[in-house]
């Protein structure tokens, strides 16, 4: 019989992720808290959520963090894990502080999080540790005994999440037509930011030339790139690219769109391009509407053969880099020895956010990290 796996100290796990509406009546109130505090009027929320009301005002995040839960559940069970795992939201049901609440109701005092974001940037980590402080804020209001919270380490470059986007590029080139796929380009996809936010994203030391979020975006595209070329024998060429653009038009984001990329491609003369979003965990609302709506419509105005590869989803292989991510960071709690599992030229990124890394524009206290008010 499989030896119990010790998560000592820890005695829950949080799958934190972004949320989405799950309805048409949904759309606006998700998108007003979403953008709270900007003074957006209702009437301009309902021209940005036409997205949402495509796919009849449903996000499948939700659906698709149900599914990573289940996988995750199943694999810690399999392999003897025993620990709690709840799910909470920063912008929908579940909300992330009702299920703080409902986890210290439960007695959990050492929690691990799990953010749907592979990658350091203000939105996709320090926002999160923002929302987590946010939440103890409220519970420590209430009188309620406050948990010590922990969130696991960037995991873009771990096997286990490498792994399925490997093979989902794969089965992309195999399902083009003979004559192209050999030629077909690559084009690694993940959200645009302002540059003056990736220029700061990470620790202090990577800041400057897209900081800690483009290197570890492109090591991840190399990584996969090599693995293709190791695996069938053509080198294609690749590019990391942008989607999901917003904001004031005069402020620079990062580029090239995949949009422009596209039609760059297709003046060049390749012969098909195999779309990869690789800056996101699911197939939520942005690889949807970016790349499968109106990047795809792009394609076929051009008359380009394009397919787009799947994310990761709740792969069990995803699952297993989770449950080894929980024992990797209780093991280095507990000051036992520790070999980090990360691929590429980065290395396994650290387990406690700096000072200074990934900064807000308007300072705010952040859980997790070592500014963090709630040692």
């Amino acid at each position: 019989m499989r030896d119990a796996l010790d998560a000592t100290p820890y005695d829950a796990l949080l799958l934190l992720s972004f949320g989405g509406p799950e309805g048409p009546d949904d759309v606006v109130p998700f998108l007003e808290n979403v953008t709270r505090g900007r003074g957006i009027p209702k009437e301009r929320l309902k021209e940005v959520g036409r997205h949402y009301f495509l796919f009849g005002g449903v996000s499948p995040i939700n659906d698709q963090n149900r599914a990573l839960l289940d996988a995750l559940r199943k694999d810690f069970a399999d392999h003897g894990l025993d620990l709690p795992i709840y799910w909470g939201n920063r912008n929908w049901a579940p909300y992330l502080t009702d299920t703080l609440r409902e986890m210290v109701g439960d007695g959990r005092r050492r929690i691990l999080v799990l953010a749907t974001s592979a990658y350091a940037s203000y939105s996709g980590c320090r926002q999160y540790r923002e929302n987590l402080a946010d939440s103890l804020a409220v519970l420590e209001a209430e009188g309620l005994e406050l948990p010590k919270v922990d969130k696991l380490r960037h995991y873009f470059n771990h096997p286990g999440f490498l792994e399925p986007m490997i093979e989902g590029v794969l089965r992309s080139l195999a399902d083009l037509p003979d004559e192209v796929r050999d030629g077909a380009h690559l084009a690694f996809s993940t959200h645009s930011i302002p540059i003056a936010s990736a220029d700061t994203s990470g620790p202090v030391e990577d800041h400057g030339d897209g900081g800690a979020y483009v290197k570890q975006h492109l090591d991840t595209a190399r990584l996969i790139a090599d693995a293709v070329r190791e695996r069938t024998g053509v080198d294609h060429p690749w590019q990391l690219v942008y989607q999901s653009r917003s904001g004031a038009p005069h402020i620079p984001w990062l580029e090239p769109d995949i949009c422009d990329h596209l039609e760059e491609r297709h003046a060049a003369a390749v012969p098909a391009v195999v779309m990869a979003p690789i800056g996101f965990v699911s197939d939520h609302m942005e690889v949807l509407y970016d790349l499968d709506t109106e990047a795809r419509a792009k394609a076929e105005e051009l008359g380009l053969p394009v397919r787009r590869s799947a994310t990761v989803g709740a792969d069990p292989r995803f699952a297993a880099a989770v449950r080894e991510l929980v024992l990797e960071r209780a093991a280095a709690e507990s000051g036992r020895e520790v070999a980090p599992c990360a691929l590429g030229a980065l290395g396994a990124s650290h387990n406690l956010c700096p000072v200074g890394c990934c900064p807000a524009r308007a300072p705010k206290p952040a859980a997790a990290g070592a500014d963090s008010p709630y040692a």
